[in-house]
């Protein structure tokens, strides 16, 4: 447990961020940053690594897979972690296998060693994000979990905006090896901090350990997010690589809910689940995922494919996005300690949709004005809604329900995240397959090959540019649809559960 918070004002104003949670937050969104960082990077990379290891791309993928896997078995078992063991030493250990994975990654001699390193590299990417959400929330303590959570979006905003830019240039200019040796000054500075700033760990009993629980969420959520991640390669659902994986993740997850009503401690304790607040923020965060990062996955993709530019190009057209979201951020977080959280989600979410209205218009000559002013729009709507959804989910819990229910949120957003790109990777590839006539998984080659013929240049980038308008359409109703269930966040500013009754889950939170 972290050291007790500093108590806040009745209203949630007049309790600014002291130097003992800043130096907190600081540890945090350094391990963050190296770990949301290295998975962009490594994406921009992915190329360069086929070419110098002579295989396939199916294979070189495991790269990127193999992390994405690790992540997701490993998630799930941080939230007994941190409370049995302390979650200064957990993230202490979460740094140092991260570290580890890093150097041993830059070692590599073939590319199954770099997949192998690469899996060590995901479990511990998989403690730091909810690990570090734990920390930071103790610390600050309820009142303030609007401001701290603007705190740690930082790193999810620097990673998708600077990781192509920085694997790009790293890939050209120096090697392959330093997008994970960049991570070793980091990760030696990260683990120095949190020795030194991170309050000192006084973990609490914890229910024995779920152990038949964890070989069902564990498994079942890696075996569900591998199927979903094969759609885009497959082109279609019904492939065997797609269906039976995540047919076996739906069964095991089914058999954990079942299970988990029954016994006392569950892996993942779905009681919190029972606090109406904490529900709704979950479904509007799932919906939201699902449309929003299938959405930024489909941008670069648009500028290299179909504008023609560089990944380097392509990343620093992403920035008024993330410079609009870092204006906003801040505003919200004070906002979301302060007053409802529906009162700012919901026009965020309008600030995005109206943002992307100008991406169902795309085609290969749409004015780049229009896009990145779009973009900047389009920020300022993730800067309202990504991190008040997440506090609006925290704010009403107990502090000794943080670290599990840290734990939910980053299995929900790794899973809709998983579901959302590959959702609009397959419109998009089917889209393409029919402009092309080719099959759906071969859709999107048959757009690169023919918009790099000269002859048919212009009329396949027009082709292209009209099906990532549809694509983006589909993302934009997606969005608009997260609106229903955010209208039900709360409409008053919740009230934290240790100001209820002993023993409570949560306060109740008025809706009307």
């Amino acid at each position: 447990m972290s050291a007790p918070a500093t108590p806040a004002a009745p209203d949630g104003s007049g309790d600014k961020l002291d130097r003992a949670v800043l130096k907190v937050a600081s540890v945090v969104v350094l391990g963050a940053i190296m770990a949301i960082l290295d998975t962009t990077v490594v994406n921009v990379a992915l190329q360069k690594l086929t070419i110098q290891f002579a295989t396939s791309f199916d294979t070189i993928q495991w790269v990127a897979t193999g992390y994405m896997l690790a992540l997701a078995t490993v998630i799930p078992v941080t939230g007994w972690a941190a409370d049995r063991f302390g979650t200064k030493r957990l993230y202490l250990l979460a740094i140092g296998t991260f570290l580890v994975g890093s150097m041993l990654a830059g070692l590599a001699w073939n590319v199954e060693s770099l997949i192998a390193f690469r899996v060590v590299q995901g479990l511990g990417g998989g403690m730091l994000m909810p690990a570090g959400m734990t920390i930071l929330t103790r610390t600050a303590g309820p009142q303030r979990i609007g401001r701290v959570m603007s705190v740690l979006g930082v790193p999810m905003l620097l990673g998708p905006m600077c990781g192509p830019i920085l694997g790009g240039w790293l890939v050209d200019a120096v090697s392959w090896r330093w997008i994970f040796y960049i991570n070793v000054p980091i990760g030696i500075i990260a683990f120095l901090l949190a020795l030194r700033l991170l309050p000192k760990d006084n973990p609490e009993p914890s229910g024995r350990f779920d152990f038949l629980g964890m070989l069902m969420v564990s498994p079942g959520l890696a075996a569900l997010i591998f199927g979903v991640s094969r759609i885009p390669s497959t082109g279609t659902v019904a492939d065997v690589e797609v269906w039976l994986p995540a047919l076996a993740g739906v069964v095991l997850l089914v058999a954990f809910v079942l299970r988990a009503q029954r016994v006392a401690h569950p892996l993942v304790d779905l009681k919190l689940f029972r606090n109406r607040s904490f529900s709704v923020a979950m479904i509007t965060m799932a919906v939201f995922c699902i449309g929003f990062f299938g959405a930024m996955l489909l941008l670069p993709t648009y500028f290299v494919l179909v504008r023609g530019e560089s990944a380097l190009q392509a990343g620093l057209l992403l920035v008024p996005q993330g410079f609009g979201a870092m204006v906003a951020m801040p505003i919200a977080g004070r906002l979301a300690d302060k007053i409802a959280p529906r009162r700012i989600v919901l026009p965020g979410l309008v600030l995005i949709v109206a943002g992307m209205v100008a991406f169902t218009q795309v085609g290969a000559n749409t004015s780049y004005v229009l896009l990145l002013s779009a973009m900047f729009v389009m920020g300022l709507g993730m800067g309202c809604t990504m991190m008040p959804i997440t506090s609006a989910a925290l704010q009403t819990l107990q502090s000794k329900d943080m670290a599990k229910a840290s734990t939910a949120t980053n299995i929900l957003q790794q899973t809709a995240g998983a579901i959302g790109a590959a959702v609009m990777s397959i419109i998009l590839a089917a889209l393409l397959a029919g402009k092309f006539g080719v099959p759906t998984s071969q859709g999107q080659l048959a757009a690169t090959v023919a918009i790099q013929t000269p002859a048919s240049h212009d009329a396949a980038a027009g082709l292209a540019g009209g099906s990532f308008a549809k694509t983006f359409l589909w993302a934009t109703i997606l969005l608009a649809l997260c609106l229903v269930p955010a209208f039900f966040l709360p409409k008053r500013r919740p009230v934290p559960a240790e100001a209820g009754e002993p023993g409570e889950v949560a306060s109740p939170v008025p809706m009307h």
